[in-house]
C-alpha cells in the first residue's frame, strides 16, 4: 500500500508545484487598479486649437511626480509645464505651452494608485489635422520587465512566509505546546521570520524602481529609497520590519523560555504569549490592508478590518497546516505528534475556513459589484479558480479529519503495545541470556572439581596456588604500569562507550520510526496532509496574482465610462459632456450619470443630465443634484437643481456660469434612503 500510493501523491504534488510555477510565469506585470475613465481632450479627439491643459480623470486618487504626465510634441519634445496638479476628485491636468502648432500630440502618463500599483498609458489626439508621424511610445507595461517580475516573487515569498511564521506559531501554543522542542518545528517557523523579513527588504529596495523607470540601477539609488519611505507603501514596509523585530522576541521566548517551563508554568506564560502573538500578528496583517486593495474604494472603513481577518485566517490555515506537515514528516521518532494535538488543530482550521469564506464573500462582492464580473473580467475569472481551489482543499481536509478520527480510535491499542515493549527492553530476552551463559561458564572455570572429579582436588589447588600467583604478578604489574597507561585506556573506553550508544541510540530510534510509519492509520493522515499543502501552494500563488490584478468593478466602469465617451463626441456647438460612472454600493446603485452643459460659456447655459444603468437603459433615481465651483477663483458651490423630465432624464435652463475657466461639475446620486455618492469632472467653460 504505502509503496504504491506514495509515489501517486508525490507525483500530485509535483504538478500542483508546477502550476504554481506557471501561474506565477504568466502573471506578467501589476495590472492598473486606477482606470483611466476619461480625458479632456479625448483620445483621438481633433480640436480646432490647442488647449490650455490636458486633464486626465482616473476611477480613484493616484500620485504624481513632475514626470508622471507629459505632453509630446510631433518631434517628441516636451510641450508642458512639468507640474500636474489635481484639480478636484480623481482628476489631474497638467498647463501647455501657449501657440501650439497644429499636429498630433503624445500624452503619456506613469502614476501610482492609491492601492499602491504603478499605472501607465498613452494616447494621441490632434491640434488642426492629424500629422503624418507621431511619437513612439514604449510598450512595456509599468511594473514589467526584471524588476516587476522580481517584485512579485518578493511578494509572493511574503505572503507565504507570513503564513508559515503565523500558522506555524499558532499551532505550537494552541495545538502542540511541547512541538516548542521539536527543532524541525522550530526550524521552520524560524525560517518564516527570515523569508518574511528578506522579501520586505528586496521589496523596499524594489519599490522606487517598480513604480518607476524599471530599471535595476534604480534600485540602489539612496535618493529614490527616501521618496519611498515618504509614501503610503513605504511606510506600511517600514512598518513591516519593526513589528518583526517583535516578532523575533516572540520566537525567542516561544522557544526558549515556553520550552523549558513544566505543564502548569507552562500554561501560565501561554496566555501571555497568545495575547502578544496575536497583536503582533494583526499589526503584520494590516501592513497589507492599509495599504493595498482594502484601503481604497468602497467601504474602505469595513474593508481594511475584514481583510486582517482574512489575511489571519488563511495564514492559521495554511501555516498551520505546513507545520503539522513537517512534524509528520521531519519530526523524531520519539517525539510524534500526539492525536491531541491533530484534533486541536482540526477545530481550529475549521474556525479559520469559517472566517475564510466569510471574509472572502465580503470581498468578492466589494471588488466585483455584479454576477457578471465572475466571468467578464480577469480578476473575477482568477477568483473562480482561488474559490475552485479551496473548495478542492476544504475537501482533502475532510478526508484528514476523517484519518484523524481514525487514529484517535487506534490510540488505545497503540499504547498498551508501548507499554508492553517497555516492560521489556529491546534485546533484554538476549541479553539475559547471554549474561546467564557467562556466569555459568565462570562457575565451571573456576570450580575445578567439576573437571577434575572428587579426586583431583590436590591438583586444582595447585592450580589454583599457580593461578594466585600469576594474578599477584601481574596485579603488580598492573600497578607498576596503571600510572603511564591509565589515562589512555580510559579515554579509549569512555570514546567506544560513546560510540556504542551514538549506535544504540540510532538503531532505536530508526525501530520507532519504523514502528511509527507503519501504522496505516498515521500513514493516511501524512498522505492527506502533503495534498492539502500541495493546493495550499497553487492558493497562495493565485492569491498574489489576484493583489496585482485590477478589481472587476474597476474593470467595468472603465469599460462603461470608455463606451460612453466613444459613443459621445463633443457637439460642434461648443457644448460639454461629461460621463461619469457611479456606485453607492446598494441594490441598483450602479450606473452611469452623463451631464450635457451646452453651450459651455460664460452666461446662460442648458444643463441636461441622463442617468443610465451599465446596460445602457435609463431609469430614475430618488434624488440628483449638481453643483459648479471654481476653485482658482473661489467661486462657488453654485447649487443647480434639475427638474424631472422623464425617466432617467433631468433638466436646469438658465444656469448662469459668471466666468470662464476650469470649472468642477459634481454631482450628488442617491439611489435608496442611505446610498448616495459624489462625482465630479472638471469642464473647460470657454
Amino acid at each position: 500500500m504505502t509503496q504504491t500510493i506514495a509515489p501517486r501523491v508525490r507525483t500530485l504534488v509535483l504538478l500542483l508545484l508546477a502550476a504554481a510555477c506557471a501561474l506565477l510565469a504568466a502573471a506578467g506585470p501589476a495590472s492598473a487598479h486606477a482606470a483611466l475613465t476619461g480625458s479632456d481632450p479625448r483620445q483621438g479627439a481633433v480640436v480646432d486649437k490647442a488647449p490650455a491643459q490636458v486633464s486626465l480623470t482616473f476611477s480613484e486618487s493616484v500620485s504624481m511626480d513632475d514626470d508622471s504626465l507629459r505632453v509630446l510634441d510631433p518631434k517628441g519634445k516636451r510641450v508642458d509645464d512639468g507640474s500636474p496638479s489635481g484639480t478636484g476628485g480623481t482628476t489631474y491636468s497638467v498647463k501647455l505651452h501657449a501657440g501650439l502648432p497644429d499636429g498630433t500630440y503624445t500624452v503619456t502618463y506613469q502614476v501610482v494608485s492609491a492601492d499602491s500599483h504603478p499605472v501607465a498609458g498613452a494616447y494621441t489626439f490632434s491640434v488642426g489635422a492629424p500629422s503624418e508621424t507621431s511619437v513612439s511610445v514604449s510598450a512595456q507595461a509599468a511594473g514589467g520587465g526584471f524588476v516587476g517580475g522580481l517584485y512579485g516573487v518578493g511578494r509572493y515569498v511574503s505572503y507565504a512566509a507570513f503564513a508559515v511564521l503565523v500558522g506555524g506559531a499558532a499551532f505550537v501554543l494552541a495545538c502542540w505546546p511541547r512541538g516548542s522542542g521539536v527543532r524541525v518545528v522550530q526550524r521552520l517557523v524560524v525560517s518564516g521570520w527570515l523569508a518574511l523579513t528578506a522579501a520586505t527588504l528586496l521589496l523596499l529596495l524594489l519599490r522606487g524602481s517598480y513604480t518607476g523607470s524599471g530599471k535595476v540601477a534604480d534600485v540602489f539609488d539612496l535618493g529614490l529609497l527616501g521618496e519611498v519611505l515618504q509614501t503610503k507603501s513605504g511606510a506600511a514596509l517600514v512598518s513591516r520590519l519593526l513589528l518583526l523585530a517583535a516578532a523575533a522576541l516572540f520566537i525567542a521566548v516561544l522557544f526558549g523560555a515556553y520550552d523549558k517551563r513544566d505543564d502548569e508554568e507552562r500554561r501560565d506564560l501561554t496566555f501571555g504569549l497568545a495575547v502578544g502573538g496575536s497583536v503582533v500578528a494583526v499589526g503584520l496583517a494590516a501592513t497589507w490592508a492599509m495599504s493595498e486593495h482594502a484601503s481604497v474604494g468602497l467601504q474602505a472603513g469595513l474593508a481594511m478590518p475584514v481583510d486582517v481577518v482574512h489575511l489571519i485566517a488563511v495564514a492559521t490555515w495554511l501555516g498551520g497546516l505546513t507545520a503539522l506537515l513537517v512534524a509528520l514528516y521531519r519530526g523524531p521518532a520519539d517525539t510524534p505528534v500526539p492525536t491531541v494535538a491533530v484534533r486541536r488543530f482540526s477545530r481550529l482550521a475549521f474556525g479559520s475556513v469559517v472566517a475564510l469564506v466569510a471574509t472572502g464573500a465580503y470581498q468578492s462582492w466589494r471588488q466585483l459589484g455584479s454576477w457578471t464580473a465572475f466571468t467578464d473580467t480577469r480578476y473575477g475569472q482568477l477568483l473562480l479558480v482561488k474559490i475552485g481551489l479551496v473548495v478542492v482543499l476544504v475537501g482533502v481536509a475532510y478526508f484528514s479529519r476523517r484519518w484523524t478520527a481514525r487514529l484517535a480510535d487506534a490510540v488505545p491499542v497503540v499504547a498498551g503495545q508501548r507499554k508492553k515493549e517497555a516492560a521489556v527492553p529491546p534485546g533484554g530476552g538476549k541479553g539475559d541470556k547471554v549474561k546467564a551463559s557467562q556466569k555459568s561458564g565462570a562457575a565451571g572455570k573456576n570450580g575445578a572439581g567439576g573437571k577434575n572429579g572428587a579426586g583431583g582436588r590436590t591438583g586444582a589447588a595447585g592450580k589454583g596456588g599457580a593461578g594466585a600467583a600469576e594474578r599477584a604478578g601481574a596485579a603488580r604489574q598492573a600497578k607498576a604500569g596503571g600510572k603511564a597507561s591509565g589515562a589512555g585506556k580510559g579515554s579509549g573506553e569512555s570514546q567506544r562507550a560513546a560510540q556504542l550508544a551514538r549506535q544504540r541510540a540510532a538503531v532505536d530510534a530508526a525501530r520507532q520510526k519504523r514502528q511509527r510509519d507503519a501504522d496505516p492509520h498515521r500513514f493516511g493522515l501524512r498522505r492527506s496532509v502533503l495534498a492539502e499543502a500541495g493546493v495550499a501552494v497553487v492558493l497562495l500563488v493565485v492569491t498574489t496574482v489576484l493583489t496585482q490584478t485590477e478589481p472587476g468593478r474597476t474593470e467595468e466602469e472603465a469599460k462603461a465610462a470608455g463606451a460612453s465617451s466613444a459613443a459621445n463626441a463633443v457637439p460642434a456647438t461648443g457644448a460639454v459632456t461629461l460621463d461619469m460612472p457611479f456606485d453607492t454600493g446598494g441594490q441598483n446603485g450602479k450606473g452611469v450619470v452623463r451631464v450635457e452643459l451646452d453651450p459651455a460659456r460664460v452666461g446662460a447655459n442648458d444643463l441636461h443630465l441622463y442617468v443610465e444603468r451599465p446596460d445602457g437603459t435609463a431609469f430614475d433615481i430618488p434624488e440628483v443634484k449638481v453643483a459648479l465651483t471654481q476653485k482658482a477663483k473661489d467661486i462657488g458651490p453654485l447649487p443647480v437643481a434639475p427638474d424631472h423630465i422623464t425617466t432617467g432624464h433631468w433638466s436646469a435652463s438658465g444656469v448662469q456660469i459668471p466666468m470662464a475657466g476650469d470649472w468642477e461639475v459634481a454631482v450628488t446620486v442617491r439611489t435608496s434612503d442611505i446610498d448616495q455618492v459624489t462625482l465630479s469632472k472638471n469642464a473647460q467653460i470657454g
